[in-house]
C-alpha cells in the first residue's frame, strides 16, 4: 500500500498540526489581531463616534469576558476583592493550570494583573478598564437610543 503524502491542491507539502503549533509562526493572524482587525484608512461613523483606539481596547476588555468562567472570575473578583490562584480555583470545576490561562487572557486584556506577594501570586482586578468599558457601552446605547428615536420619528410621519 502507497504511503500518503500530506499536500495541498498545488503539491505543495502543508505542515503538520504539531508543526503549526509548535512551529515557525504563520501567516495567519494571530488571535489578538483577528479580534481587533486591521485598522481602517477612512475612519467608520462607529469609530468617529467611540474613538478607533479606544475601541480596539474594549474589543479586547469584551473579548476576555465572553466567556462564562472569566465573568465568574471577574465577579470573584469584584466581590471578594484580590485573590491568590489557589483560593481563586475553590469553586471551579477547573484546575489550577485552566484558571491561570483564564486569568492571563484577561491581563492581555487589561482587566486584571497580579502582585507577587512571598510566593502566591495574587490577582487583582483593574476597575479602570471595567469602567472604560462601561462607558463604551453606554456610548453605544445612547447611539442605539438616537437611531431609534430617528426611526420611530420616520415610521410615524
Amino acid at each position: 500500500m502507497a504511503k500518503l503524502h500530506s499536500s495541498n491542491a498545488t503539491g505543495d507539502a502543508t505542515p503538520s498540526r504539531k508543526n503549526r503549533v509548535l512551529g515557525a509562526p504563520d501567516s495567519t493572524p494571530s488571535r489578538k489581531n483577528r479580534v481587533l482587525g486591521a485598522p481602517d484608512s477612512t475612519p467608520s461613523r462607529k469609530n468617529r463616534v467611540l474613538g478607533a483606539p479606544g475601541l480596539a481596547a474594549s474589543a479586547l476588555v469584551f473579548a476576555a469576558l465572553g466567556d462564562e468562567t472569566r465573568l465568574r472570575l471577574v465577579s470573584r473578583l469584584c466581590d471578594d476583592g484580590p485573590m491568590s490562584i489557589a483560593k481563586l480555583t475553590s469553586g471551579f470545576p477547573i484546575t489550577r493550570q485552566g484558571i491561570t490561562k483564564h486569568l492571563r487572557m484577561m491581563e492581555d486584556a487589561g482587566l486584571v494583573h497580579s502582585v507577587r506577594q512571598g510566593r502566591e501570586s495574587v490577582w487583582k482586578l483593574e476597575q479602570k478598564r471595567l469602567a472604560q468599558a462601561h462607558r463604551y457601552l453606554q456610548l453605544i446605547s445612547r447611539e442605539w437610543d438616537n437611531t431609534l428615536a430617528r426611526l420611530k420619528s420616520f415610521v410615524e410621519r
